[in-house]
């Protein structure tokens, strides 16, 4: 098993983002977040507002229409498309292919942050995998890949998963426990069956990419166990991918902005009860700095 390396500023600036761009908001990249249900309305919140405080330029979110006025309200810098809702409160299966049309036109993809798993995710997360773009997959979207791997492996661009244990659960068909027990393991398995760049996320999160190289984040401390995290850190990653990092870098860096943006709050605020909604609000910063270092 490959040794993982640690994920600091020194690994970080062997995988540089794409530097600062002149120009308008399509020359920092569009990226396109389908999320959201009736149950979850504000989970495409979080991860939009992540998404453009890593620097994406132009925002579109797709969401079930039964969510989407209040979301355009609440996010004024996003267009925000509503699609058919089931009666689930999430998508319907004929928003599918208005979906991935619009998902051909957006320069980075991020889905499955607060949605309901149903027969249109199923088919959604098959037909993601396929369009060739910059992916990030999330929570519902990830117990429904299995059925898909050979078309994720074959996808021009690796996609990035993000999942927790449950969810790496699912897309190795093992139990929970066993990929607690051994994270970097069932990464490297997931990140090989997928052609994927996976994260495992806990305490110490793990990055593996397909050919098994791996990296270890220690964690930015405990207040990131809270509700809509997660959400936060696919809008990072997406919106780095927006900006035309490839999907390691993009990975690296999401979850070292993520940890260090909980280790600011956990300093400012305390080590818990900080909000999820907090943590794109560090992210600047620590790019900026990072930039400058």
């Amino acid at each position: 098993m490959t040794r993982p390396r640690a994920l600091d500023a020194a690994e970080l600036k062997r995988h540089p983002l794409p530097g600062h761009k002149d120009g308008d908001k399509d020359s920092h990249g569009q990226i396109l977040i389908i999320a959201g249900s009736r149950d979850v309305p504000g989970g495409p919140l979080l991860t939009a507002h992540a998404a453009m405080r890593s620097g994406a330029g132009k925002l579109q979110l797709a969401a079930p229409d039964d969510i989407a006025v209040p979301l355009g309200i609440a996010m004024p810098e996003a267009m925000v498309v509503g699609f058919a809702t089931a009666r689930d409160g999430g998508f319907a299966a004929r928003a599918v292919d208005s979906l991935i049309d619009k998902a051909e036109r957006a320069d980075a993809i991020v889905a499955g942050p607060a949605m309901t798993a149903n027969a249109a995710t199923a088919k959604l997360a098959a037909r993601l995998v396929g369009l060739g773009k910059p992916l990030a997959l999330d929570a519902a979207l990830l117990h429904l890949l299995p059925e898909f791997d050979s078309r994720s492996r074959a996808a021009r661009i690796p996609p990035v998963l993000l999942p927790h244990a449950g969810e790496m659960a699912s897309l190795l068909g093992c139990a929970a426990e066993e990929v607690e027990a051994n994270p970097l393991g069932c990464g490297q398995t997931c990140a090989k069956r997928y052609g994927a760049m996976v994260l495992v996320k806990g305490a110490e999160s793990h990055i593996v990419a397909p050919d098994g190289a791996a990296w270890k984040y220690r964690g930015g401390g405990p207040g990131l166990g809270v509700s809509g995290s997660g959400d936060v850190l696919a809008g990072i990653a997406g919106g780095l991918l927006a900006r035309g990092a490839d999907p390691l870098t993009a990975l690296l860096w999401s979850v070292w902005l993520h940890g260090e943006a909980g280790r600011a709050l956990a300093e400012k605020v305390a080590p818990l009860g900080f909000l999820a909604r907090e943590l794109p609000g560090e992210v600047p910063a620590l790019l900026a700095s990072s930039f400058r270092a």
